[in-house]
């Protein structure tokens, strides 16, 4: 690999975690409690995320599963008075919008198992520091 093809990994990887800490952040405003979700979908079944571990770096990316997030909050419904349940749903932030074939199976399995109310794909909008978020169905 090329120098200018390294340099240009190591800037998409850090643009992609400030994104997904930016939507993060988004989540969280807008009262929703966010966590990392370190689980993945492998083979058909709910499985721990594997650790990734750079030796060139020596670093190790903890949590590298699919959807990013996993957020929740209460919901309520008019007829009650105290909060009827959680919705929880799964956040994927990209950059670009759009999701791979294997993501998107993974989408499918998720939400037929009902891992997740919806799944929400986060993207960078028109204007500066907007987030646009897109239902997965």
């Amino acid at each position: 690999m090329t120098e200018e093809k390294i340099k240009q990994g190591k800037q998409n990887r850090a643009r992609g975690k400030r994104f997904e800490l930016f939507v993060r952040k988004n989540l969280e405003d807008k009262g929703w409690i966010v966590c990392k979700w370190a689980n993945n979908v492998e083979g058909g079944k709910l499985v721990s995320a594997k650790h990734k571990y750079n030796p060139f770096s020596k670093m190790l990316s903890l949590g590298t599963g699919f959807p990013d997030f996993i957020a929740f909050r209460k919901v309520e419904c008019p007829e009650c008075i105290t909060p009827c349940g959680y919705k929880i749903i799964g956040v994927e932030s990209k950059f670009g919008k759009y999701l791979d074939r294997i993501e998107k199976e993974k989408v499918k399995w998720l939400l037929e198992n009902n891992i997740f109310d919806d799944i929400w794909i986060a993207f960078k909008g028109k204007k500066r520091g907007e987030i646009v978020y897109e239902i997965q169905l």
